[in-house]
């Protein structure tokens, strides 16, 4: 039997999940698009706060960090709804959630990308709204945290809010299990709440700050609690962010391509560490953050940056397209819990995974 966490579930015979996405920023409009190129689910509402629908049509289109989307030509504006093919989607502007009609819409699965709505209190009133389950595309204090690849069994059908945690997360937690500016850096100097170093200008600054991602990782991962810290620095470029992992490892391993070994194996889907295939992987070429722009993985691991210091200490050097990639693993997550609420995938428990009454086996496609 394949296992089924490897599974995107890209062409499934079962009913496609239908998507609801609220707040249509970077991370909104990158789900849509990545959206465009599965089979098992689909977008049926967009709830935004652009200008007009053909701004937002615009939008969609092109885009200066990953250029026209493939699929311009197929999109178009029609009796104010948006249109894929001969497909309509059904737009809101409504800056209540409560007054958002997602079960008129057939949105049964909500994308939370506002960057505002980040708790189980104000998520949930997307449930209000009738949807069945929500997703936050953001770290969450008190909603279940799931990071694709590394705890999925944690995951039960009665945790109606979930956080997909922060994309710094889900490039470190599977490196762990075996940053580029974002829209809130401005980009001139200016003012910043938090504190006076994000107040300056990306375009001609390094700038450190903080990260919750070693926190987050030890949430997913809490044999590693106490074991993990980190820093943030903010470069300028529009997209694209590097995690530098120094490891000091309880085992000696004589040499980086030892090192490598089971991190290729896990990414393959041969090693028996988890559903990692799709969302880690080596490359061996030497590149630069641009050409990671598209790329699909949580964590690409660059072996050729990758150095030794002894035996035991190692610095491991990953990349992610921090908008793309984390819009695939976005909607893994909402597919994953789409496929286990309604029975098609194993139910996930504490000792490992039981097969519904039922079920199916899943040939994986890439």
């Amino acid at each position: 039997m394949t296992d089924p966490l490897l599974a995107h579930l890209q062409g499934s015979l079962f009913p496609q999940c239908r998507v609801g996405i609220n707040g249509f920023g970077r991370i909104g409009r990158a789900a849509f698009r990545a959206s465009l190129e599965r089979t098992d689910l689909i977008v049926v509402a967009i709830n935004h706060t652009a200008p007009s629908i053909d701004y937002l049509l615009h939008a969609i289109k092109y885009d200066s960090t990953h250029g026209t989307s493939r699929h311009a030509a197929d999109l178009s504006i029609k009796d104010d709804a948006l249109y894929f093919k001969d497909r309509r989607i059904e737009l809101f502007s409504q800056r209540d959630p409560l007054r958002l009609y997602w079960k008129a819409a057939g949105a049964e699965y909500v994308v939370e990308s506002t960057g505002k709505m980040t708790t189980v209190e104000t998520a949930g009133a997307h449930l209000k709204s009738g949807a069945k389950k929500v997703v936050i595309s953001a770290p969450s204090k008190d909603a279940k945290t799931i990071v694709v690849g590394v705890n999925r069994k944690e995951y039960n059908p009665s945790m109606n809010v979930l956080s997909n945690a922060s994309c710094t997360t889900n490039c470190l937690a599977p490196l762990a299990k075996v940053h580029a500016s974002t829209s809130s850096q401005p980009i001139l100097d200016g003012y910043s709440k938090k504190n006076r170093r994000l107040g300056r200008g990306v375009s001609s600054n390094i700038i450190p700050t903080t990260t919750g991602a070693a926190t987050a990782v030890q949430l997913v991962l809490p044999e590693l609690a106490g074991k993990f810290t980190g820093v943030s620095v903010r470069v300028p470029v529009n997209n694209v962010s590097m995690v530098d992992l120094t490891v000091h490892l309880s085992t000696p391993v004589q040499s980086v391509h030892d090192l490598l070994l089971p991190i290729r194996e896990a990414s393959t889907g041969l090693s028996t560490l988890g559903p990692l295939a799709n969302v880690l992987c080596v490359n061996d070429d030497e590149l630069v953050s641009h050409d990671f722009l598209g790329w699909q993985y949580s964590c690409i691991v660059d072996s050729a940056a990758t150095v030794m210091l002894n035996e035991r200490v190692f610095k491991i050097i990953a990349w992610y397209d921090n908008e793309y990639g984390y819009a695939c693993r976005l909607l893994d997550l909402v597919m994953f819990t789409h496929e286990v609420d309604n029975g098609k995938v194993p139910t996930p428990t504490a000792s490992g995974w039981q097969t519904p009454t039922g079920g199916h086996d899943h040939a994986v496609q890439v």
